[in-house]
């Protein structure tokens, strides 16, 4: 039995607190649909519906990534890749917005249904907000909203505007297009922001690289990641 069993996040809840995390884990960690975390589960002797890992997901999955976003705070890097791309939500365009560091790690992204200033300015306003401090260095592809947000919000920080040099952006949007596959696109510009919101801090947790690493150290690397998320999900053994 787990140490953190009766704690009040996991109170009321039929299944012990390592299947919760453990669906949680398969659901945001892999691009798999509802049906299918159902599916590897059941193969596990655990029954229980595709509805019934939603629920988890939206209310462990949101105290999860709050968790990891917390103690990540100030410990990401300085220099901010920003870049936008278009989902098709129901018919109608909207704009994924969308920040990393040199890392890769992701600093925090939104939904908007507008590409202008106004929503630059948005993120950049959150950015500075979630962060607690100014970039070193802000790069961007060549869309002029950038520089006409950063003039007003963060005049004082260097800017790189140049298709090229935005790649590590441009390919952080890659696990999101991945999943909207599976999912069949989103519904709801609601539902892709609650999304991401909970899918990225995860992803960042288990952003381990994998080149230029010696194999010793990128198991240490994933195993630390393992153990925090265990910290995280309150599954420390008593």
């Amino acid at each position: 039995m787990t140490s953190f069993a009766r704690a009040p996040l996991y109170r009321r809840h039929r299944f012990p607190a390592d299947v919760i995390a453990y669906a949680v884990w398969l659901y945001f960690r892999f691009p798999l649909s509802l049906r299918m975390v159902e599916d590897l589960l059941a193969a596990r002797g655990i029954n229980v519906s595709h509805q019934t890992v939603r629920l988890w997901a939206e209310k462990f999955g949101r105290h999860f990534a709050n968790d990891i976003r917390k103690r990540s705070v100030g410990r990401l890097g300085d220099k901010w890749h920003l870049d936008e791309v278009v989902i098709t939500i129901a018919g109608k365009k909207h704009w994924l917005w969308r920040a990393v560091d040199q890392d890769g790690f992701v600093l925090d992204v939104l939904v908007q249904s507008r590409r202008n200033a106004k929503a630059a300015r948005r993120l950049m306003r959150k950015l500075l907000k979630g962060q607690g401090r100014s970039p070193r260095v802000m790069i961007t592809d060549k869309l002029r909203s950038y520089g006409a947000a950063k003039r007003e919000i963060m005049p004082g920080v260097e800017h790189r505007s140049h298709k090229g040099l935005n790649n590590r952006a441009e390919n952080s949007h890659q696990p999101i297009r991945r999943r909207e596959r599976i999912m069949k696109r989103f519904k709801s510009a609601r539902q892709l922001q609650r999304f991401i919101s909970i899918h990225d801090p995860i992803a960042n947790l288990f952003n381990v690289p994998r080149h230029d690493v010696p194999s010793v150290h990128h198991r240490e690397l994933r195993a630390t990641a393992m153990q925090m998320w265990s910290e995280i999900a309150h599954l420390k053994v008593a």
